[in-house]
């Protein structure tokens, strides 16, 4: 059997924001952007992987009131699932998303498990981790 991963789902509170970080800072290209009652599903992906998309969700949207608050209120703590990129250079990625404003979780450091990396969190506050892609 062969599975592959076609999309995974990251909730947002902005989504002008989360452009112009994923869209204009990671250089990802907007796959679809389609605005709905109440919501907004904006998918981006890696032009290296056309077959994945990353949807930015409104947070909370289709979900019973109390949970939608407490995604949000989650969200807002950067208490939620992010993301793992790679990078060929993980160190000229973290210039260029620090230079776009971007918070900052680490600077680009290497790790004992053999990788090199670096995180920040995006404008709705999830964490965002850029691994250096092996040179092997």
């Amino acid at each position: 059997m062969d599975i592959s991963l076609k999309y995974t789902f990251l909730e947002v509170d902005d989504h002008e924001a989360a452009l112009a970080f994923y869209r204009d800072a990671l250089g990802l290209e907007v796959r679809q952007d389609v605005a709905m009652e109440n919501a907004r599903w904006l998918t981006v992906g890696p032009p290296a992987q056309p077959e994945l998309g990353i949807v930015l969700t409104t947070v909370g949207v289709g979900r019973p009131a109390d949970d939608a608050e407490t995604l949000k209120a989650l969200l807002a703590k950067g208490s939620l699932a992010g993301l793992v990129l790679e990078a060929d250079d993980v160190d000229a990625t973290f210039e260029r998303l620090r230079a776009s404003g971007a918070e900052v979780l680490q600077e680009p450091m290497d790790q004992p498990y053999g990788t090199r990396d670096c995180a920040f969190r995006d404008p709705a506050g999830n964490q965002v981790r850029i691994n250096q892609r092996s040179k092997e």
